[in-house]
């Protein structure tokens, strides 16, 4: 990977440059909410235009509308017409990131497994990762692992039989809830903050008996605490912040980080600029190591990761739209996120390196960046997905 592009100023030395060059290029790297590999500024604006010409018949149907930009973006790197989607994969140093479903309702589940599944069988360089060996695998034979998670639940409605579908396509993580309310329990956008149902015990119980790994993400606190009782297998937060540093909804107090760790699980820390700082017009990846390093000193190294859930490989003009017609109907508040904002430092992907980069600065170990980047990850995948 150059030293020239896309670097933060961490003011490192040269020795320390290359130390950090080293540990990204052999580590398995992990993001576990990898909306990439391509960002709005990787997408070129001939590609951009081309999609909303496709999209112009569906505007009548706002959802629709703001969906099918995203699909497009998918369906043309798979025909090789976005070379850019294997490149920035490549150039970000990242090993294995998450490919995800839809679960909203049962034509997002038919149509989001075509999608997923088209990711893998158009790219001979990206392996569906059902285990932790498929991804130790795919770092030695210089391939990209996806793994396949979700981030609701409400198509299922109460068919637990549906769960063991989805496990056998290969879903290996599950977040309870969305913002909102569900059958499962309370999304952080709840003001009630109500705990787990009791359809929500045994949705967790049927996911600790496949090998689902569960995830609190966008969970409310008495879910997530819940979630960290009733769960027989490590419990993660896939993305989230750090309540006593940004008092967002969208991030964990210490009682659910210290909860989490507890049952051998992880929390990962985003790059949303709306979610980690007060001014997103001027958030750093020093901000988000910031996060990173307050999970560190409350629970310690074995239990935080990296899940940026940001930038999203979607065209600019999609993210305004969805922030001004979609994003209220999902829970967020007026002028909260998602938006066309990002992180210095992370703009790109293939900008990932700042995160090996920012952990040298801090003086980080070579076995505790090993963790960090990934290895508190894989141990998670394997100890619940084999």
């Amino acid at each position: 990977m150059s030293l020239e592009e896309g670097l933060y100023d961490f003011n490192l030395t040269l020795a320390e440059e290359e130390r950090a060059v080293r540990l990204h290029d052999t580590n398995i790297n992990i993001d576990l909410l990898f909306q990439g590999p391509l960002s709005p500024t990787a997408i070129p604006d001939s590609v951009s235009a081309k999609i909303m010409e496709l999209c112009e018949p569906y505007k009548d149907d706002p959802m629709l509308y703001s969906s099918l930009p995203s699909q497009w973006v998918t369906k043309l790197s798979a025909s090789g017409d976005i070379p850019q989607y294997k490149e920035e994969w490549y150039k970000s140093g990242i090993t294995a990131g998450n490919r995800e479903l839809n679960l909203s309702d049962h034509t997002s589940i038919i149509t989001s497994m075509g999608e997923v599944q088209l990711q893998f069988d158009s790219a001979d360089w990206l392996v569906k990762a059902l285990t932790a060996e498929d991804i130790r695998a795919a770092k030695r034979e210089g391939k990209k692992a996806g793994i396949v998670t979700a981030q609701e639940t409400d198509g299922l409605g109460k068919n637990l039989d549906l769960l063991d579908g989805l496990y056998h396509f290969g879903l290996r993580i599950l977040q309870l809830t969305y913002n909102n309310q569900n059958l499962i329990g309370s999304g952080c956008a709840e003001p009630a903050n109500g705990g787990l149902s009791k359809y929500g015990i045994r949705f967790i119980e049927r996911l600790n008996k496949l090998g689902i790994i569960v995830d609190t993400g966008h969970c409310g606190k008495q879910t997530t605490l819940d979630a960290c009782r009733y769960s027989q297998t490590p419990v993660i937060a896939s993305h989230t912040g750090v309540e006593a540093i940004f008092p967002h909804m969208r991030c964990k107090s210490d009682e659910e980080m210290i909860a989490i760790a507890n049952t051998g699980g992880v929390i990962g820390i985003f790059a949303m600029p709306w979610f980690v700082h007060e001014d997103p017009n001027h958030t750093t990846i020093d901000h988000v190591l910031d996060h990173m390093e307050y999970v560190i000193r409350l629970v310690g190294v074995d239990h935080v990761g990296i899940g940026t859930d940001w930038p999203m490989s979607d065209v600019m003009w999609a993210l305004v739209y969805f922030k001004e017609h979609i994003a209220p109907k999902l829970g967020f508040a007026k002028g909260d996120g998602p938006s066309t904002e990002t992180v210095a430092g992370l703009e790109k992907y293939s900008y990932f390196i700042n995160f090996t980069r920012g952990l040298v600065a801090r003086g980080y170990s070579d076995e505790d960046i090993e963790k960090i980047m990934g290895g508190n990850w894989l141990r998670v995948f394997a100890q619940i997905c084999g």
